[in-house]
């Protein structure tokens, strides 16, 4: 059988599952998803001279949670010259803080500049990765009964790709529109409608003035206000992206000084939690001059410490929530009927449509069953006290397994490329490592990753996000482990990741298995550049 005619060369031809209902592909390394962290990685090993991988992506597309989060409003809260990868600066970028389309967009040139589009296997679901130790290989199986078997499997699978929902009894009697943030129904026309909003995260305050204005009156179900501070967004003047065009260093000098002034918050979260005071009046004052209402101002003003929860940035939000066709419901909601929802207090808030602004599940992002390592053990059973990984990177017990994004890496105050940056230069030095050094398969020591967590946490319980006062989607709901955030600054992350310690791995020497001479012999070539 021959390859498809897309398929570099190194991509050997598909053999015949022994189970499944399709051909079984092999691929040296098979990267699940294509948002930053899965294009981030792909660039990086066409740059290092290792074309044998694919990338696997369940959707039409690629652009991961840029492509599946398109509501109104949708930006970033992160300057865009810092939250891009450093290897392909954009002088172009509109705004300070570019919105959604923009970003999709640049994930897709960067797709075409770097010429991924071969490697690519769009609508691939992965049903289950599967460890086969008999083979020293990864079997993937996709929901269309298509397999794959990789050495190496990196997951580029985002905290924020499974959206939350709350579990309020009677939701599923509810006639009218129901749909989550990143489900958009953009068919679904709002106007003269009654909306009622659950959900007071980063997602809500960025739609709700969106669509304030167009509704007959919306209801905001709070349950904890967030602190909001100013966002100090503006247009990039045709002037300056001119001279990012021509000057690119230009460019870099602000990317430099937007990456320090940030950092600069770590001092706040993890150093000194009491400097959160200062920034708390701040947005204490925010509240103030936006609001004018006493009543509101008390509902809107949360009672924990600023940085506790995620800090969000807006300068709209505010007067949205004073419009005279906005109320704040804070009483709890008790039940939902058919055409309303029910307050604990008996109030009932008649409803057309429902928008769910609940968030994702930031702690558990891959499902049950995703991902198994040596004996058939689930990644959530390895981690049935809460998530953890040495670097945030590898997990004892699944070798060859790389997480990007991985437990302890998400930031509340910078950007996440930077840490998908360094994440893939540590998984690059690994992959090198292994060539020299014949090396099949790595597993990272259990007193390893246990010694790390351990320093970790130790750090994480004088943060803000422990000392704070608040629970937030950083904890583990059973442990209350903070198994979500790196805390420090990220150039200690970044240090950390810089070089790849193989006597922090056990492992299997490199060895013909289960594969066809040609594509053992590309195995072996494709590291070892």
């Amino acid at each position: 059988m021959n390859a498809p005619a897309d398929l570099p060369p190194e991509l050997s031809t598909a053999k015949p599952s022994a189970k499944g209902s399709g051909p079984t592909e092999y691929c040296d390394i098979a990267i699940i998803g294509t948002g930053f962290a899965g294009l981030g990685m792909a660039i990086r090993l066409k740059q290092a001279g290792l074309h044998n991988f694919a990338l696997f992506e369940k959707a039409g597309a690629v652009g991961g949670t840029w492509r599946d989060n398109h509501y109104p409003g949708c930006a970033c809260d992160v300057q865009s010259h810092l939250y891009s990868f450093s290897f392909a600066p954009n002088p172009d970028w509109s705004r300070m803080f570019s919105p959604q389309p923009e970003i999709r967009a640049y994930l897709e040139r960067c797709t075409d500049q770097f010429r991924l589009r071969p490697h690519l296997r769009l609508n691939h679901e992965l049903r289950r990765a599967a460890w086969d130790d008999a083979s020293g290989a990864w079997q993937l199986d996709m929901a269309d009964g298509k397999r794959v078997r990789a050495r190496v499997l990196v997951s580029g699978m985002g905290g924020l790709s499974r959206p939350a929902y709350p579990n309020i009894p009677g939701l599923e009697r509810f006639r009218g529109e129901a749909f989550h943030s990143q489900h958009w129904n953009h068919g679904y026309a709002l106007a003269g409608k009654r909306v009622a909003v659950i959900g007071t995260g980063a997602s809500a305050i960025q739609f709700v003035p969106q669509i304030a204005a167009q509704v007959a009156h919306l209801d905001l179900f709070q349950r904890t206000p967030p602190w909001i501070m100013p966002k100090p967004d503006r247009e990039v003047s045709a002037i300056e992206r001119g001279l990012f065009r021509r000057l690119p260093f230009a460019q870099k000098l602000m990317r430099t000084g937007i990456y320090w002034a940030l950092e600069s918050r770590v001092l706040g979260f993890v150093v000194h939690p009491k400097l959160m005071t200062v920034v708390q009046r701040i947005a204490r004052r925010h509240i103030k001059r936006q609001i004018a209402d006493p009543a509101l101002r008390a509902a809107v003003t949360p009672d924990y410490t600023i940085g506790c929860k995620r800090v969000l940035i807006s300068n709209d939000y505010y007067p949205a929530l004073a419009r005279a066709n906005v109320d704040v419901v804070t009483h709890g909601i008790d039940h939902v009927e058919e055409d309303a929802i029910v307050m604990r207090d008996g109030t009932r808030r008649k409803a057309d449509c429902i928008i769910f602004g609940t968030g994702f599940h930031a702690t558990d992002p891959i499902p049950r069953g995703a991902i198994l390592g040596q004996r058939g053990a689930d990644l959530l059973d390895a981690w049935r006290d809460g998530a953890e990984a040495y670097l945030g990177t590898t997990v004892a017990g699944f070798p060859n397994l790389f997480l990007v994004v991985g437990p302890n890496t998400g930031l509340g105050h910078s950007s996440m490329v930077f840490m998908i940056e360094s994440q893939v230069n540590y998984i690059l030095g690994a992959l090198k490592a292994m060539g020299r050094q014949r090396v099949q398969a790595i597993d990272v020591r259990p007193s390893a990753q246990r010694d790390y967590n351990a320093a970790l946490q130790r750090k994480l319980a004088g943060a803000v996000w422990s000392e704070g006062g608040c629970v937030s989607w950083y904890l583990d709901p059973k442990t209350g482990k903070n198994t979500t955030l790196w805390p420090g600054f990220t150039w200690q992350f970044r240090r950390a990741t810089a070089r790849f310690r193989m006597a922090d791995y056990e492992i299997r020497p490199l060895t013909r298995y289960a594969l066809a001479p040609r594509e053992a012999n590309e195995a072996s070539r494709s590291i070892e550049a």
